[in-house]
Parts: structure tokens; sequence; C-alpha cells
């Protein structure tokens, strides 16, 4: 990003916040502890004023790789060129925060739900951990509805759950279908889809949710993998 776009973050920035940021994101060390609200309040004025623009330039911090991210989402442009942009940065997703930040900001999603869907497939499909979890929470954000939920489920339960963070985006959609269509989920649970971490994870989450009334959460913990 521009030195000027750098100089701003780092104003905005808290030495006590990137500590407690950098706890939670293993692995990163070049968090410097700008807030989600004050990044997202940057990108608008940033997509409004300057444009595709604002994305030029070589990113140093974890922050300026989510601003992009929010860029994105909120630049006026059509949903074909926002394809390119989103095909463009998402290799450079390499922690949960950046993806889910991300993935929550591209609403042009909701109208855009069927073109936004085949775009999506070769990431729900492909056996990169972050690229897998992208599709993931896509789908978590934007197709656990009536018209979608029957290939949401199905999509979900073919995303490779090898690695960590894939496995914990797929539970975590599947406790959101849980708590919205619980008959349909529960029948992949059930048939137990998913190898057993995901699984468990999954159970886990829907039973961490105050939406599951208590007799449900019983019969779903007896269907936790030992």
């Amino acid at each position: 990003m521009t030195d000027e776009i750098r100089q701003k973050l780092l104003e905005m920035s808290e030495n006590k916040f990137g500590k407690f940021s950098n706890s939670l994101i293993p692995g990163k060390n070049n968090i410097i502890g700008v807030r989600i609200p004050k990044l997202r309040q940057y990108a608008k004025k940033l997509a409004a004023d300057c444009g595709e623009s604002a994305l030029e330039g070589d990113d140093i911090y974890h922050e300026e790789i989510m601003l992009k991210g929010m860029i994105i989402g909120y630049l006026r442009i059509n949903a074909e060129d926002r394809l390119g942009l989103i095909r463009d940065f998402v290799p450079l997703i390499d922690n949960w925060a950046v993806c889910d930040s991300f993935c929550s900001t591209l609403k042009f999603t909701n109208k855009n739900r069927e073109m936004v869907w085949f775009f999506l497939q070769p990431y729900i499909h492909s056996d990169r951990e972050f690229y897998a979890r992208f599709g993931a929470v896509m789908l978590l954000c934007y197709y656990v509805n009536d018209e979608y939920i029957d290939n949401t489920l199905e999509k979900l339960s073919n995303i490779n759950t090898t690695a960590y963070y894939s496995s914990m985006a797929v539970a975590w959609a599947f406790a959101e279908c849980y708590i919205k269509f619980p008959d349909k989920t529960e029948k992949y649970l059930l048939q137990k889809v998913f190898d057993k971490d995901t699984h468990n994870r999954a159970i886990r989450k829907i039973c961490d949710s105050y939406r599951v009334e208590k007799d449900k959460k019983e019969k779903l913990k007896l269907l936790i993998m030992k």
C-alpha cells in the first residue's frame, strides 16, 4: 500500500491490542493492532475517495492485507470486476482473521448469489487450507437459506477438512446450518460424513449456541465420535 495509507494505519494502531491480536493468530508477527471498526471506516473512505488505486503497492502489515480485502468489498464496481479482484486477493489469505473479515464484507453476494456460487466452486473443492476456508465461510455467510441449503450442506460435506482452519470453518458453517435447518443438517451428522475432528467440532459448536434447545444438544452429544 502507499506510504500515506501505511502511516495512517500506524497512527490508528494500539500496541496493547496488537499484542492481543498476535496471541489470536499464531505465526503472525506483523500485526500492529488496528481495531476492525476503524479498519472498516477507513476502507470505506479509501474505496470512495481513491477507488481501485487504493489497492496498489506491497503490504508489510497484517492490517494492510485486511484493509485491501475490505476495500474490495466496498468499491462501487460491477460484480464481474469485483470477482476479478476477489480472485487476485484470495491467494493473500493466510489466516482466519483476513479470511473471515473479507468474506463478511462481500455483501454484493446477496444480489449475485448464482454468479458467486459458480465462482466459489474451485475454492470449495480446493486442497489448499485457506482456499477451502474461504469457500466454507462464504457458504456460511450467504448460502444458509431456503434456496441453497441442500446444495450448501452437500458442498460443505465434501470440503477438504484435513487442515485445521478449513475444518473449523466447516464445523462453524455446519453449526449455523443446524440452527436454521436442524432436520436437514442432522441427517449429515447421523451419516458421519466428516472426519472425527470436524464431526466433533461441529457438534460442539452447535451445543455452544444459545439458539439450540437443551434436549437437542443432549441428543447430539450422543453422536460425538470417540
